[in-house]
């Protein structure tokens, strides 16, 4: 099991200002809770032991939230100073990793998959980077990627209509080693310069999975989460338990139990 994860949120968020104007993306609010407290709950359930977050855009609003709240986690903080693209963000970050693999997790996405399947499918094929592939239908927002029957990534296509695809879930496991040894710039295109040029050089997989998945960067998904996170809550047997300490059990509990209501219905 892969217990490093890097957690990328120093994005501007453009496209969610119209709604959220005056904190970064990951810190958008859901019912008074900010969107990174799921990720980092999820991440904790999941058995993650050590928290890189790569910051950027108003990064001591997120240092503020995440020291006041998680006072006990292992954490390190990378801030961009000048926008470095995700993959010199993902490079600097792995100046910080430990081990010899690590997570990495987009800070507006939620895809709650099973990490420990993650780690295992990784380390099992030797994988120079495996990405969590979510199957979509009737889609435009994202590219597509395409997979073998081995599971080795095939190709990264381009945003177009698509009845039925998958896409990149936004969790990936990568080798640390393998990708600093590659001749990149500070800042550049993960997606761009190093997926989709070493794609078929390198061994990239994807791994399919089936679980909740929420990218909140546009308004429209945004409010659609705030819709799920009702309906999650009502799922919860947690639902009408009386608590003081409203975030961290709430979220811990609830959310989760009543996510996992939904998935097993």
């Amino acid at each position: 099991m892969i217990k490093e994860a890097i957690i990328l949120a120093g994005g501007l968020g453009t496209r969610l200002r119209s709604v959220v104007s005056d904190v970064p993306k990951c810190m958008a609010p859901v019912n008074g809770v900010p969107f990174i407290h799921f990720i980092i709950i999820y991440l904790k359930k999941e058995g993650v032991e050590r928290f890189i977050f790569s910051l950027g855009y108003k990064s001591d609003i997120v240092i503020d939230y995440v020291d006041k709240t998680f006072p006990d986690l292992d954490i390190e903080y990378v801030i961009e100073n000048t926008p470095l693209g995700t993959g010199g963000a993902i490079k600097l970050a792995c100046s910080k990793v430990k081990s010899a693999d690590v997570l990495i997790i987009n800070g507006d996405t939620l895809f709650n998959i099973n990490l420990k399947d993650l780690s295992e499918f990784h380390h099992t094929k030797k994988a120079d980077f495996t990405v969590a592939l979510k199957e979509m239908r009737n889609f435009s927002r994202y590219g597509s990627v395409e997979i073998n029957n081995d599971y080795s990534i095939r190709a990264f296509h381009e945003k177009k209509f698509c009845e039925k695809g998958f896409i990149n879930g936004g969790v990936y496991a990568l080798n640390v080693n393998s990708f600093l040894h590659e001749p990149l710039p500070d800042v550049f295109s993960f997606e761009k310069d190093f997926l989709e040029k070493n794609t078929g050089k390198k061994k990239f997989y994807g791994l399919e999975c089936e679980y909740y998945f929420i990218d909140i960067g546009i308004p429209e998904d945004y409010d659609r989460f705030i819709r799920d996170f009702n309906l999650i809550f009502d799922k919860s047997k947690y639902h009408k338990k009386d608590t003081s300490d409203y975030a961290t059990d709430f979220i811990g509990e609830t959310f989760f139990e009543g996510l996992l209501s939904i998935i097993t219905d």
